[in-house]
């Protein structure tokens, strides 16, 4: 693309690419999120691209007429229904086609591509009706989709792509139409809170750093998604990245910054390559560097690998990982807003509020208000995952209610169970019940029933779960990310951590009952940064509301769901035993004894709990309790 000089060669290019768009007879998307290219979408991709005679290395055109008879193949993001992977999109018709293999692909070219119709046999189904249309379906006409408007519908590596569907075009709004400090008041009058965990109020930030008499700022946007089962701000660096950077450049005109930072996780090789090329493109086009578009604004922007570290989601943590230093947090004040990154003041966002900032800015803060609640406005993504139906990526008005998402967004619970929990906020939140199905998911309800959205991953248990299992889960996870700085994370998690592994185990008392509630208030109470603080909540939730179960697991050595292994035991009915000896075969410590033709029996004090005796009876003589 040539280098943009001014506002009217953007609104030019934007127009050739607008054009270019409305020429083409058949659009192919084909979903190349990180969760479909493992599923083998490239391959798709490779294989559509032969059959419609398109190169997959040609670089596009824009303000041409559209080669090979106007079939356009793009490589885009995740389309969000990740359980239906590889997904294919086919445009101007809608069709969305569902766990698509190599194979399909000359069907879809001579059935949809060539003749128009759809292939029935790749589209979604529900409860005996076809949904030809991705909007119609269940999954998708439950959302409201607006930082993932793009994800799935333009191609992911291709400038031209954005521009075609209004991108920059809010930049351009705030360098030639808004002040610095106007941008700065719609942003507060929004009243847009942080996505990435407590939300606080992103225009309120953004006035702190704008008012510090140090003139050199930084802007940092955080991209380090440690949350085990999240994946919202990946999925928006892979599919629509120059959204995100865009509501980064406003952030820097706004508070004066002319140098940022995105530090995204190492373990997202394809968010880090695709970010590599918008910010590449957008440098080329004159939307990154020195007096953009012709104004007195400019910019440069680098990216940073993190290696991991869960606790570098914390901003002074993050900030001491891009200087160079350890990743760990310091005691506030002062805070990131006044000596941040190199000791200067510092605008830090995650991804998924730098990409509402664009559309805020083009259609204002009253337009904002009228979704989602009053005091959490806007939309949020969450990544859902577990035992659930429609598994992926979703996009909901703040104050939607876990039963919408469970039952109607996400199809309900696997195998037609009762549904038991969700732990959201990840290791950091804390478990909701069925009997919070109606809460409404907005930050402060949530903070009210002592959870939190965090950055927005959402693990739905069903009644087979083992709460006391989960907590531990977690426990585990936030311990071995403990950076180690303080006494109350680094040997509290590890004494709570003890504490479950006793009782999944069936080594718990009573008395470490009540001492793990005991460490979970102090390391609350106590702990140096945001981690530690919340560390003990998936702990504390269960304890609430699930204290039966760890009373269970207690006092009468019991795990109702046969999840901990230590309490289970294995027994043979004799009724339905046929004598075959295939289990005493099978197992490998000699735990089975018996005769031939007759019921065989288990040593309890011998068996290890491996279950292969289970899974080799060939009458389902043998159960877990």
């Amino acid at each position: 693309m040539n280098m943009l000089h001014s506002r009217e060669d953007l609104s030019n290019t934007r127009a050739l690419c607008e054009e270019r768009i409305s020429k083409i007879k058949c659009r192919i998307l084909i979903c190349a999120g990180t969760g479909c290219l493992a599923g083998g979408s490239g391959s798709i991709y490779e294989k559509m691209c032969d059959l419609c005679g398109n190169d997959p290395d040609a670089q596009i055109v824009f303000g041409e007429e559209v080669a090979h008879d106007g079939i356009d193949i793009q490589k885009s993001g995740c389309h969000g229904f990740c359980e239906m992977g590889p997904l294919v999109r086919i445009e101007p018709y809608n069709y969305l086609y569902i766990k698509v293999r190599p194979e399909d692909c000359e069907e879809i070219y001579n059935t949809t591509v060539k003749g128009g119709k759809p292939v029935e046999r790749l589209l979604y189904k529900m409860n005996g009706v076809t949904y030809p249309a991705q909007e119609d379906i269940p999954f998708y006409a439950g959302q409201m989709r607006l930082v993932l408007k793009n994800c799935g519908h333009i191609g992911a590596e291709h400038i031209e792509e954005s521009l075609a569907f209004d991108g920059y075009k809010a930049l351009e709004k705030a360098l030639f139409e808004m002040t610095p400090e106007e941008v700065i008041d719609v942003i507060y009058d929004s009243n847009l809170r942080g996505r990435g965990g407590g939300g606080f109020q992103t225009g309120y930030k953004w006035k702190q750093v704008a008012r510090q008499e140090e003139k050199m700022r930084y802007v940092v946007c955080n991209g380090d998604e440690g949350d085990p089962g999240a994946f919202m701000d990946r999925s928006v660096m892979e599919g629509d990245p120059h959204k995100m950077i865009e509501g980064m450049l406003i952030a820097a005109y706004a508070v004066g910054a002319s140098e940022g930072y995105i530090y995204v996780r190492a373990e997202y090789p394809l968010a880090v390559s695709r970010l590599k090329i918008a910010i590449a493109q957008a440098e080329e086009a004159g939307l990154i560097g020195e007096n953009i578009l012709g104004s007195d604004f400019s910019f440069r922007l680098h990216i940073n690998k993190g290696a991991g570290a869960f606790v570098c989601g914390e901003g002074s943590a993050l900030t001491a990982s891009i200087e160079g230093e350890r990743g760990m947090p310091r005691t506030k004040p002062p805070r990131t807003v006044e000596q941040g990154l190199f000791g200067k003041p510092t605008v830090l966002n995650n991804v998924e509020t730098y990409a509402n900032v664009p559309m805020i800015i083009l259609k204002g803060a009253d337009w904002y208000h009228s979704i989602g609640t009053e005091k959490s406005p806007g939309t949020k993504a969450f990544a859902v995952t577990g035992s659930i139906n429609n598994t992926g990526l979703i996009e909901v008005p703040m104050g939607t209610t876990l039963r919408e998402i469970i039952y109607d967004i996400g199809g309900g619970i696997k195998g037609g169970k009762d549904f038991k929990a969700v732990q959201i906020g990840g290791p950091s939140g804390g478990c909701l019940i069925s009997a919070d199905l109606d809460v409404p998911l907005d930050f402060d309800s949530l903070k009210a029933k002592g959870a939190m959205i965090g950055s927005g991953g959402l693990v739905i248990m069903d009644e087979d779960t083992c709460m006391v299992e989960v907590a531990r889960f977690f426990m585990n996870f936030t311990q071995n990310e403990s950076c180690g700085k303080c006494v109350p994370c680094r040997e509290g998690t590890m004494r709570m951590l003890e504490i479950l592994e006793d009782i999944v185990a069936g080594r718990g008392t009573m008395q470490q009952l009540d001492l793990l509630e005991e460490l979970g208030h102090a390391i609350t109470d106590t702990a140096l940064c945001g981690l530690g603080k919340s560390a003990a909540l998936p702990v504390l939730s269960t304890l609430k509301v699930f204290r039966d179960e760890y009373e269970e697991h207690v006092l009468e050595g019991k795990c109702r769901t046969g999840t901990c292994k230590a309490l289970s035991k294995y027994n043979i009915d004799p009724a339905k035993c046929k004598g075959c000896s295939k289990c005493a075969r099978n197992c490998p410590v000699e735990a089975i004894s018996g005769q031939l033709k007759s019921p065989y029996t288990i040593d309890q004090s011998k068996c290890i709990k491996c279950g292969a005796c289970m899974e080799n009876c060939p009458f389902a003589a043998i159960s877990v309790m």
